[in-house]
């Protein structure tokens, strides 16, 4: 599906200590929607959304998160925190000129959204997640229960802690580990074909690598993912794995109920969905205001990108909700 970009503008925006690249499009009085992407993509996951949402008369914002693209890259580790992610999204609203916006995020965006929603009720007055459902703090760390449950198995998350491991096998082929990590999550691939790897085993050997793309994402569209990534580096990205703990630690006394208007879209082949299937059960209990909660049929992890129109359809329901 090929999307026209033009009229979407970027620029720097100072938010929580750091600047953001944000891209930009839509009538400056609009109301405010931000859009947060989740790993390893950029405000570019977000391009077919700009155009339904500018023409329903939305201010739409989609940033480069910290560590990706155009903005800041702290070095430390620690910096990469949910609870600072968060606070780069919300910060943005004030330096827009806003008092709240409207804020809809995809994986590691979803997660950060869900966050956002939880420490700043005042400032996200309705969110959407796609493809992670809310779920309320664990009783443990979440390593200790991810090395539990994959003690004897790979397991990506796992993989990506020991930092400069994983940086160096994507960034030794990046356009090729782009290309791999998205067919990998993606709704046309079957579980069952791919390779059975042990807890030593590295990310990308014996992933699929077809010489031919699915129609959701084209040859350019790979090639702006790689580009960016050439230019920015994996450990920003990365580092949002290695802090689960800290997170978990951080949020102790936080909230645990969601009670903003809220949706929730996924894609029914999506791996997360399959391994989150009690959360998503559950995700009403915690989420009061649950709008819209939908999966979508044949599509996988990209939510956005897999499904465009289904999920701007889906988006544009929960919107007319909030009126």
């Amino acid at each position: 599906m090929k999307t026209d970009v033009t009229g979407i503008t970027q620029r720097r925006v100072a938010t929580n200590g750091i600047e953001l690249n944000i891209a930009e499009q839509g009538p400056a009085d609009g109301p405010l929607i931000i859009l947060v992407h989740g790993f390893p993509e950029s405000w570019y996951s977000w391009r077919h959304q700009f155009a339904p949402l500018v023409a329903a008369g939305y201010h739409v914002v989609a940033p480069d998160m910290r560590g990706y693209g155009k903005s800041d890259k702290p070095h430390e580790i620690e910096a990469y925190n949910t609870v600072e992610l968060a606070n780069d999204v919300v910060g943005l609203i004030p330096s827009l000129g806003y008092d709240d916006a409207i804020v809809i995020g995809h994986d590691w965006g979803a997660m950060i959204t869900w966050r956002a929603a939880l420490d700043h009720p005042d400032k996200v007055k309705a969110m959407g997640a796609l493809s992670v459902p809310f779920m309320p703090r664990s009783p443990v760390p979440p390593m200790a229960a991810m090395r539990m449950i994959f003690k004897d198995q790979f397991f990506y998350q796992l993989y990506f802690q020991e930092p400069g491991v994983a940086e160096a096998e994507f960034e030794a082929d990046i356009r090729t580990a782009i290309k791999k990590f998205l067919i990998w999550g993606a709704g046309e691939t079957d579980w069952n074909d791919m390779p059975q790897k042990g807890p030593d085993d590295d990310m990308f050997t014996g992933l699929p690598n077809p010489d031919t793309l699915p129609d959701w994402i084209s040859e350019d569209d790979l090639q702006f993912y790689a580009d960016e990534f050439a230019q920015s580096g994996m450990r920003g990205p990365l580092n949002y794995y290695r802090n689960q703990d800290l997170t978990w630690e951080m949020t102790k006394d936080a909230r645990q109920i969601i009670d903003q208007p809220a949706m929730f879209v996924a894609g029914a082949k999506d791996g997360v969905i399959i391994m989150a299937a009690e959360a998503l059960k559950a995700m009403p209990q915690s989420v009061t205001d649950l709008r819209v909660n939908e999966l979508i049929p044949g599509a996988g992890h990209w939510t956005q990108q897999e499904a465009p129109e289904e999920t701007n359809k889906l988006i544009l329901k929960f919107l007319d909700t909030l009126h």
